[in-house]
């Protein structure tokens, strides 16, 4: 096991400056860098204990997100990772997509007195977060944004996702493309929804309002929809859904209704399941990138409970990537076992 020693001789610097950076102190950046990294290559672990009596601080940072699916729990792993690096506990709590149960864990965990807090809002609402604010605690918003608040944000491009989702089916030569959505008073709905739109207005087409369908995230909402959309007088030939569940929902009704895919209808959706890959056809995919989510959200929450917040408030925005597999190809133009990977930014 690493100790503090360790730690020092391969950071290059003194035992007492390895504690200053594991106390909040300030210390040069490139200094703490240095440290932080060796922290994390090392596997070094503090005496929280101690640390704790010390600091007066709990070494505890909440999480709160929507569902325990695999896209937050992906999260939530690498978040993880790097927070225990840094001698960090995670407590993850399980909004279910309600504002008063968002509102509920976030007191909850301010009143256990956290350090720092992760939230995946469900809503447009702040006053809590603002509130958990007042109170000294940072708070570092994921993969959502509440507008007009000042904080700390870790995002993905969804409007430059969707758009290479759409634009990639338009490529293909369809036209009619309908569109499953998550809930606009969400961002990443919202955005998803933008980029959907953007296509067919850079390359000058109809949008067929009847092709277009909003839902809540939840599997039933996909099941829902994509029933709808196919029992119209002139279905989609295309469709683009916007998250995991919808999707989910979606190919369970499209085996019921005797669908082929891409041969009746051609889906693309947005984040990646290990069972879409084994599904026949393989779906086509935006594919988030979480454990990059996971881990710069948690080097920025340690930040700012360390005290430097040099560069308040900061955003980052990263990339998603398309995966084409065989869900979206007219048939012979691309085997359903290979796939293409494209990343390309929106005009």
């Amino acid at each position: 096991m690493a100790t503090i020693k360790d730690v020092a001789a391969k950071a290059g610097v003194s035992t007492a400056t390895v504690s200053r950076v594991l106390n909040g102190e300030r210390v040069k950046q490139e200094t703490k860098e240095r440290v932080l990294a060796a922290i994390e290559a090392l596997g070094y672990r503090p005496n929280l204990v101690a640390r704790s009596l010390k600091t007066q601080k709990t070494q505890i940072i909440g999480f709160v997100v929507p569902d325990f699916g695999s896209f937050f729990m992906r999260v939530a792993e690498a978040v993880e990772e790097i927070l225990n690096s840094y001698g960090y506990s995670l407590i993850v709590c399980n909004s279910n997509e309600d504002l008063t149960r968002e509102i509920e864990q976030v007191q909850m965990l301010v009143e256990r007195q956290v350090d720092g807090l992760l939230v995946v809002p469900t809503s447009s609402s702040s006053k809590h977060l603002l509130e958990a604010q007042k109170k000294g605690i940072p708070v570092v918003l994921v993969d959502r944004l509440v507008k007009g608040m000042q904080v700390d944000s870790v995002l993905v491009d969804n409007v430059n996702g969707a758009y290479q989702a759409v634009e990639h089916l338009v490529t293909m030569g369809y036209r009619r493309i309908g569109v499953i959505n998550g809930r606009l008073e969400v961002t990443t709905g919202e955005e998803r929804y933008r980029g959907y739109l953007r296509v067919f207005e850079d390359y000058n087409l109809p949008i067929a309002e009847e092709l277009i369908r909003t839902g809540d995230f939840s599997s039933q909402s996909g099941y829902i929809l994509i029933k709808e959309l196919m029992a119209l007088p002139h279905p989609p030939q295309a469709v683009f859904i916007a998250n995991c569940y919808m999707t989910m929902g979606a190919m369970l009704a499209i085996s019921e209704l005797g669908i082929r895919v891409p041969e009746d209808l051609a889906i693309v959706a947005f984040d990646d399941m290990e069972l879409y890959r084994i599904a026949t056809p393989p779906l086509t995919v935006v594919v988030q990138p979480m454990e990059e989510i996971g881990k710069t959200a948690a080097r920025l929450i340690y930040k700012r409970v360390s005290g430097d917040n040099s560069d308040f408030p900061q955003m980052y925005r990263l990339k998603p990537e398309l995966v084409v597999r065989g869900s979206s190809v007219p048939p012979g133009r691309l085997e359903a076992s290979s796939e293409v990977t494209v990343n390309k930014v929106a005009l």
